[in-house]
């Protein structure tokens, strides 16, 4: 079975144990490890692997959801893990929200959650609209922040953790604005698979490799710091402790309204195609 999903801590910890055939009856896995803005796009229809199983962006739904189904497991949702947008610092009126009126900002993706969240905040606290968005790899954006090449950075994952030591300063935390104003946890990646396939015994296999992952966390050490990109072991923990969470074993009712209203925000905002709410439920009727 063809699945893709990213090198961070967060899913090779959540697949180890069926990536490394300990689940009774799972198929094995031919994995691609992929930036997650690239498994948008594959899942999209411009795959060239045609893979089963994809981690993607909630905010990537919209264009896939003909093909893929909503899986309720494995993907990464929760409170207190939303993403940041950062300033230099070098401005003391750069803290404040109006200030990035006109200016130019570095995003990772423009069909990424963290994207979303970022605009729908944009329409509340600057009124006179952002300037340019210049989209760039996500370990370009701090650096190109701390040097000036763009007035603000929008980061994710690790850069929780590490944005401090780039001399960089936040200006706000989209997790606590969404969660602030929705009272909803924060849809960040989800795990779809096709439609034409047996979903139901997809999900309990990976519901088997969180539990695994849970119950013998020493276990995918390796596998998780092998594909960590020379991440610090202390900031792989961490994150994982962040995005790993019941939300994964399971979207429940709260995960599931989080997905609906982030997408209707961002449909009324013209930034994603409407979806049908039939799309989004798990095709067994839970």
């Amino acid at each position: 079975m063809k699945i893709a999903y990213s090198p961070c801590p967060n899913d090779t910890f959540v697949f180890h144990a069926w990536a490394h055939g300990l689940i009774p009856g799972a198929p094995e896995l031919d994995i691609s490890y992929a930036d997650i803005d690239v498994t948008n796009y594959w899942a999209a229809g411009e795959d060239p692997r045609s893979h089963d199983i994809l981690k993607i962006s909630y905010a990537a739904l919209p264009w896939v959801l003909e093909k893929y189904a909503l899986l309720p497991c494995g993907g990464a949702l929760g409170r207190g893990c939303g993403p940041l947008v950062l300033t230099s610092g070098r401005e003391s009126a750069a803290a404040e929200p109006s200030q990035l009126s006109g200016r130019r900002v570095a995003v990772p993706s423009e069909r990424s959650t963290a994207y979303l969240l970022f605009r729908l905040w944009a329409a509340q606290q600057i009124p006179g609209g952002l300037g340019e968005i210049v989209v760039m790899p996500f370990h370009e954006i701090m650096p190109a922040v701390r040097d000036g090449h763009v007035d603000a950075g929008l980061v994710i994952h690790e850069a929780r953790f590490t944005y401090p030591s780039y001399g960089l300063q936040l200006m706000t935390d989209l997790g606590s604005w969404w969660e602030q104003d929705t009272g909803l946890p924060i849809p960040l990646g989800a795990i779809i698979a096709r439609r034409s396939l047996d979903l139901t015994r997809i999900t309990s296999w990976i519901h088997a490799s969180v539990e695994q992952a849970w119950n013998d966390p020493l276990a995918s050490q390796e596998y998780v710091m092998q594909h960590a990109q020379e991440m610090d072991p202390d900031v792989a923990k961490s994150h994982i402790q962040l995005y790993v969470n019941a939300y994964t074993k399971d979207l429940g009712q709260d995960g599931h309204a989080a997905v609906a209203a982030l997408l209707q925000r961002a449909a009324a905002e013209g930034l994603v195609p409407p979806v049908a709410p039939e799309l989004l439920q798990f095709p067994d009727g839970n």
